[in-house]
């Protein structure tokens, strides 16, 4: 019995040194993942929100060479008289109001700076489509009618099969893909743990394989066809998306910080959501937009894609809001009135006809609350009305 019980106990040192020696090995990884199931909650969403490195793998994108572009103070606008409460309710970390390409109301909430690289979420898209469009103009991809497996092989024999490049930039796949970031299995949650675990989104798309409408027929935002963007890009340039993005992009436009991109565990940038970028910065961004593609005298992304890429061409819903090319058209919108949007709370609202850009990042944990995009839209809206 002694001699059993010696066998018992040295079995259990063995396999303790053996889950010692997994959990050291893999230490990183469950660090990560106990990052991301935490990521959302009440007591740490803002300060995560600044600090995504510690949830995700990233690769950096340097700012470049060019001296920091001037973001001139205006006169200090008073804001309407809602806004310190939506500020509030909202869980609104930064607020930056941009006039005629000067600054005319900045502020930072919750405890946030104005160096902190805030998580982007889908307003990342509207980068992507900003490359796209360059890639587009130099040839590099011959048409948007193109089928995806074209450039991207690797989606032969799966759900994408069949969808054009026009189909995916429109969210018009018609691939089946649970976004409800509340429910843990969904897929988007399912994709998040893939990625803090090392896991490629390349064969994470490649294996979905259900579809619920033909492609180009029905609209629904399905966050995966972001990343087919992106290797339909990786696929048509044989380069990566960080390396291009900030060559075509992010050099020409003088940021004050450089920026970093969440990876997969190929090193794959999460361009659907993974840009961490400082507030001053998103404006940047937003300004050359709103200039038609045009930054510190440069054309930087070609000026026709910039009007087709936010018309409203996606087959949406009558009266719901609109799509175009991973941009949001409002409900009611002017023309050159449109958004790129992501969850939690994060926009760039652009109004070209009042030459206005307005940056807004926050952490708020009730943005699938009904009504509260329209409310969103509709304070920026009035700020924009009051300049």
């Amino acid at each position: 019995m002694r001699q059993f019980f010696k066998l018992l106990l040295r079995g259990l040192l063995a396999g303790a040194v053996v889950v010692a020696a997994l959990a050291f090995w893999k230490w990183d990884e469950i660090q990560r993942l106990l990052a991301v199931n935490s990521l959302f909650s009440e007591e740490k969403i803002v300060a995560n929100f600044s600090n995504m490195e510690g949830a995700f793998l990233t690769t950096p994108i340097s700012r470049g060479d060019a001296a920091v572009s001037e973001l001139p103070n205006g006169a200090e606008m008073e804001l309407p008289t809602e806004v310190s409460d939506w500020i509030e309710e909202r869980s609104v970390t930064s607020l930056l109001v941009l006039k005629a390409g000067e600054i005319r109301h900045e502020s930072y909430h919750l405890g946030t700076k104005a160096s902190d690289r805030r998580i982007s979420w889908s307003v990342a898209k509207s980068y992507l489509s900003a490359l796209f469009g360059v890639l587009l103009e130099e040839g590099k991809i011959a048409s948007i009618d193109d089928p995806v497996t074209k450039y991207a092989p690797l989606l032969k024999g799966s759900a994408y099969e069949g969808a054009s490049i026009r189909n995916v930039l429109n969210m018009a796949s018609g691939v089946t893909f649970d976004e409800d970031y509340l429910d843990y299995d969904s897929d988007i949650n399912r994709m998040g743990r893939e990625i803090a675990l090392g896991g490629t989104l390349d064969q994470f798309s490649a294996a979905l394989n259900e579809s619920f409408a033909t492609p180009g027929e029905t609209w629904q935002y399905v966050s995966i066809d972001t990343h087919v963007i992106g290797m339909v890009i990786r696929g048509a340039t044989g380069q990566n998306i960080a390396d291009l993005m900030q060559e075509k992009i992010i050099a020409p436009l003088g940021l004050e910080r450089d920026l970093y991109y969440v990876t997969d565990g190929e090193g794959v940038a999460f361009v659907l959501g993974g840009l961490n970028i400082t507030t001053r910065d998103y404006a940047r961004f937003g300004q050359m937009i709103e200039q038609d593609g045009q930054f510190g005298g440069k054309q930087i992304v070609p000026s026709d894609w910039i009007k087709a890429s936010t018309a409203a061409t996606a087959p949406t819903k009558p009266g719901k809001i609109g799509y175009g090319y991973q941009w949001w058209i409002p409900i009611g919108a002017t023309e050159g009135e449109f958004l790129a949007r992501g969850v939690y709370g994060q926009y760039i609202y652009i109004n070209q006809p009042l030459d206005v850009v307005i940056v807004s990042t926050a952490a708020d944990r009730k943005f699938r609350e009904k009504g509260i995009n329209r409310m969103n839209i509709e304070i920026f809206r009035k700020i924009a009305g009051m300049l």
